[in-house]
């Protein structure tokens, strides 16, 4: 059987990722990998998950099965942190998943179960892995329009007149904030209209949610699926805890599932039970039992977010200083839209000689098209002048 097999290759990320660890040059820069890194380049358990992993520790008495859905509690506490405290829980429903990743690939496969000839509207750009993930589960995928790569932005027009082609039923995958691989988002007049044209079209919302907190903060940048929830009748949301808490090797996340009402949410849910049975059988526990923690506690849970909204306002000071860097190197205001844009990425408008000449004579790990992990650019201001004298003279 092996034999038979063709070598594949690792996707672009994973090979940027190899790259950079094979590379002996003590002055390398990794601004391709998206984890968040702190001022030291280094991606710390924060502290209110080191408090609650040391009480679990202590308190912890089994390690039997959680059970398909994961922990009440766990899903409880993730759809108010979603959809707010005073959402309509009788429409909503939650099953803890092994990450955003997860989240998105049960409810791919729920898709298929529920509707098998609906198509998947995926933005142009997207998450690399959206659409081998989506693929996989045998959705027919569509893209639309997104970004606008010459003057950085979201194309709405385009966006809206393209998802006029979709047919009832369908489902437009949606980033809920702090776009990736782009980090333009919709203001919350194009959300608007986003919203206006998926009631009339009779489209459902697939959202995936894997930064919230790290654009404008926790509580806004759930913002567009809170008005979202008022409006529709349906809704699928993927969401991440790998971010916000640091947990990306515990694959902690959530996939939460929004009917017309208690009863069509209740079938809906048995029907994603049926399809995690199937997949994984049973999610694991650390990281939603610690999440589900850090929520509960109020010490803990203050702890957290004062150190995520650190972990924001840092992200924009970098962009901040690397687009006054960049205006000084070039002498134009090519790079202010990193100002404007939100969450960990944006793309920079450079093509695929310049971002390898980059790799090769400087160091600096950028992936193919341009995306940038803002939270690896340096706080230092020499290595910050290193970075932009680099860029510039690749321009």
């Amino acid at each position: 059987m092996f034999e038979a097999l063709p070598v594949k290759q690792p996707d672009a990320i994973l090979k940027l990722m190899l790259a950079f660890r094979a590379d002996t040059r003590d002055h390398k820069m990794d601004l391709g990998v998206g984890i968040y890194k702190d001022i030291n380049g280094a991606t710390p358990v924060m502290q209110a998950v080191k408090s609650a992993e040391g009480k679990l520790l202590e308190e912890q008495d089994t390690k039997a099965y959680v059970g398909p859905l994961g922990s009440p509690q766990f899903n409880e506490a993730m759809i108010e942190t979603v959809f707010g405290k005073n959402a309509d829980k009788q429409r909503l429903r939650s099953a803890q998943s092994p990450g955003g990743s997860g989240a998105l690939r049960i409810i791919a496969d729920f898709i298929n179960e529920a509707r098998p000839d609906a198509t998947v509207w995926v933005s142009d750009p997207t998450w690399p892995n959206h659409i081998p993930l989506l693929s996989a589960a045998g959705l027919n995928l569509e893209n639309y329009p997104y970004y606008d790569a010459t003057h950085c932005k979201v194309t709405i027009d385009a966006m809206l007149s393209s998802l006029q082609k979709a047919k009832p039923g369908d489902a437009v995958l949606l980033h809920g904030c702090c776009h990736n691989p782009t980090g333009a988002d919709l203001t919350h007049d194009q959300w608007m209209q986003v919203i206006q044209l998926l009631k009339d079209k009779d489209l459902m919302p697939f959202v995936d949610i894997a930064y919230q907190g790290f654009g404008d903060g926790l509580e806004e940048d759930a913002w567009a699926i809170r008005e979202m929830a008022k409006q529709l009748p349906e809704m699928m949301v993927a969401a991440s805890c790998s971010k916000n808490l640091g947990l990306y090797r515990e694959r902690a996340g959530a996939a939460l599932l929004m009917g017309r009402n208690d009863t069509e949410a209740t079938t809906a849910l048995s029907n994603l039970q049926t399809v995690i049975r199937a997949n994984y059988s049973m999610p694991p526990d650390h990281g939603a039992h610690v999440v589900e923690m850090v929520l509960a506690d109020d010490e803990f849970n203050a702890n957290w977010r004062e150190e995520l909204e650190s972990m924001r306002v840092r992200m924009i000071q970098l962009r901040s200083s690397f687009a006054d860097a960049m205006r000084k190197r070039t002498n134009s205001d090519k790079f202010d839209f990193l100002i404007e844009q939100k969450g960990m990425f944006s793309r920079l408008p450079l093509n695929g000689e310049q971002i390898e000449a980059l790799r090769e004579n400087n160091a600096i790990y950028i992936v193919g098209d341009g995306r940038i992990n803002v939270a690896g650019l340096p706080d230092d201001q020499a290595a910050m002048d290193t970075l932009t004298d680099a860029i510039a003279a690749v321009l």
